[in-house]
């Protein structure tokens, strides 16, 4: 039987998991360009470490796939955050609480603003719930204004929008 989007994100047993980055690791090139060298200590977090950070982006504010990650290295003490997995997570959480609304659910996740939490340099998330169009209309519907960079869509100005 295929797994909802709220069973994708229970979190996994093994995490939080702090690990020494290897040139091997899908997120290295990522995190290499975030100053994270070789050897230095990262996290692989759990849903739950991404949920609060994501729940508290109020309206007129945006956080990135970058701050989200900054928040879980600083709570774990560590230099980075793994950006691949971190990144799955956002997109299953922004499923999840859809998948609730549509089931008429009223949990805490219909309370999290998932469309404020964007991928790095203020890009839209394709794989959000409604593919790009509906994250761009529920950006809009906050008063932020989006452009077409080739098949990307950006928040303008993204930077003096983050939390």
């Amino acid at each position: 039987m295929k797994k909802s989007w709220v069973q994708k994100i229970k979190d996994n047993e093994n995490f939080p998991k702090v690990l020494n980055l290897e040139k091997n690791f899908p997120c290295f090139k990522t995190l290499n360009k975030m100053g994270i060298r070789e050897g230095e200590p990262i996290v692989l977090a759990n849903p739950s470490d991404i949920i609060p950070i994501m729940s508290k982006v109020p309206k007129g504010k945006i956080t990135t796939i970058k701050e989200v990650c900054q928040n879980i290295a600083k709570k774990y003490g560590v230099k980075g955050c793994c950006s691949l997995t971190t990144g799955i997570f956002i997109m299953a959480i922004a499923n999840a609480v859809e998948e609730e609304i549509a089931l008429g659910n009223n949990s805490e996740l219909n309370k999290i603003p998932y469309w404020r939490t964007l991928k790095v340099n203020g890009f839209l998330n394709e794989k959000y719930p409604g593919g790009l169009e509906r994250h761009s209309e529920l950006l809009q519907k906050e008063g932020f204004t989006i452009i077409q960079r080739g098949k990307k869509y950006q928040v303008v100005n993204f930077e003096k929008y983050i939390l």
